[in-house]
């Protein structure tokens, strides 16, 4: 027995609804499926969920829809009653390939519209659903998550609007900062780390890979990833280096102040494979900047990892730098919108957390702890057993 088939003993919060926005369509019907392909093998274990009607569906998803006015306006339709209902919104704030059309002008969404959209359809459930959950894996304004000058305080405020429309727990993926999660004490907050999924896709797409401490080395590219970093070091019985950004802080430029130098913090990687976790690739630039000095370095291969792969300057300079050497393979999540053009680099690594989230929401859907699945130790070890290297 699978261990989620447990959950045919257990009952449902309420019948379970899915309201995957535009910007999470695609990945929405792929967690739909997962969950209706369980849920029909459920009914044959002929346990006590199976007793609730509409247990066992089609389909979980909710018609609902955000048109807009001529100017540009929208509003929010749920086409179909949710009553009663356990309702989980998936969003993508980071989709800009949806548009939309005002006076005649083609805009593209930004994080803005897509976090009003979210807004819009909470707002049409009008209170009537058992209890809303927000699945987010990109966190609405989460690089704006403290203040340090007389500026906006946009994640926080973010969080307390959600949870005053109603919004009883919010799951995000690898927050940029989870101590944002303190403006909403009273409320659900849980921000979830792919590091199975990471591993278990390097392990099946690079055959010769061998991971121990004489083979391979955990980088962190900044000082702000080192929690995530010492993460994959212990699991993977793996040595940990470290760089320092340092930064002038003199000048501000695209935003931010700009990178002078890396400095090293770590022991010798001489032909040692290289895995640099992060969070999010933006541009690209730092990463591939991390990449430049490992080889320097003469370090062996190397595979760059992030939750986000955002690519807000294309793909050129990743194209460049596959073709200089610096990166063998680079992952990213389906978690946000990933182009065409990124879908056929050779060299990418899709990584797809829609089955993680399915369980995260059946789990839920039945009221159960999710701590096992925020904890991915032993599926690690069952991984590199799988593949050999245990």
């Amino acid at each position: 027995m699978k261990s989620h088939d447990k959950l045919a003993e257990t009952l449902p919060v309420g019948n379970l609804g899915i309201v995957a926005l535009e910007s999470s369509k695609n990945f929405g019907q792929k967690v739909n499926d997962y969950i209706v392909d369980w849920r029909r093998e459920r009914v044959k274990l002929d346990g006590v969920a199976t007793t609730i009607s509409g247990y066992s569906r089609d389909h979980y998803l909710i018609d609902a829809k955000c048109p807009r006015f001529g100017t540009g306006e929208a509003k929010g339709i749920i086409h179909e009653s949710v009553r009663g209902d356990d309702l989980y919104l998936l969003v993508d704030v980071c989709n800009y390939s949806l548009t939309y059309t005002v006076c005649g002008q083609t805009n593209h969404m930004s994080p803005d519209d897509h976090y009003q959209d979210l807004k819009r359809l909470i707002a049409a459930v009008g209170g009537k659903a058992r209890r809303i959950t927000v699945i987010m894996p990109f966190l609405y304004e989460s690089r704006q998550h403290r203040r340090s000058a007389r500026e906006s305080l946009d994640c926080a405020l973010a969080l307390h609007e959600l949870c005053n429309m109603g919004v009883e727990s919010i799951i995000t993926f690898d927050a940029h900062d989870p101590r944002v999660q303190n403006s909403i004490p009273l409320h659900g907050f849980e921000t979830v780390q792919p590091s199975y999924q990471f591993i278990k896709a390097l392990l099946k797409n690079v055959p010769d890979l061998k991971i121990d401490s004489d083979h391979m080395m955990v980088i962190s590219p900044d000082e702000g990833g080192m929690g995530r970093a010492i993460y994959y070091a212990n699991v993977l019985s793996l040595d940990i280096g470290m760089f320092y950004k340092r930064r002038d802080y003199s000048r501000i430029v695209d935003g931010r102040n700009p990178i002078v130098s890396h400095e090293f913090l770590g022991s010798d990687l001489s032909g040692k494979d290289v895995f640099i976790i992060d969070d999010m690739i933006s541009s690209g630039e730092s990463m591939i900047d991390v990449a430049r000095e490992l080889k320097e370095r003469n370090a062996g291969r190397i595979f760059a990892a992030s939750t986000f792969g955002l690519f807000t300057n294309g793909m050129a300079k990743f194209d460049e730098a596959v073709e200089k050497g610096l990166i063998d393979k680079v992952l990213t999540t389906n978690l946000t919108y990933q182009p065409e053009e990124l879908l056929k680099r050779d060299y990418y690594i899709n990584v797809d957390m829609s089955k993680y989230v399915a369980l995260l929401i059946d789990t839920l859907n039945h009221d159960q702890s999710i701590s096992e699945l925020l904890n991915p130790t032993e599926r690690i070890q069952a991984a590199m057993k799988k593949y050999g290297q245990i």
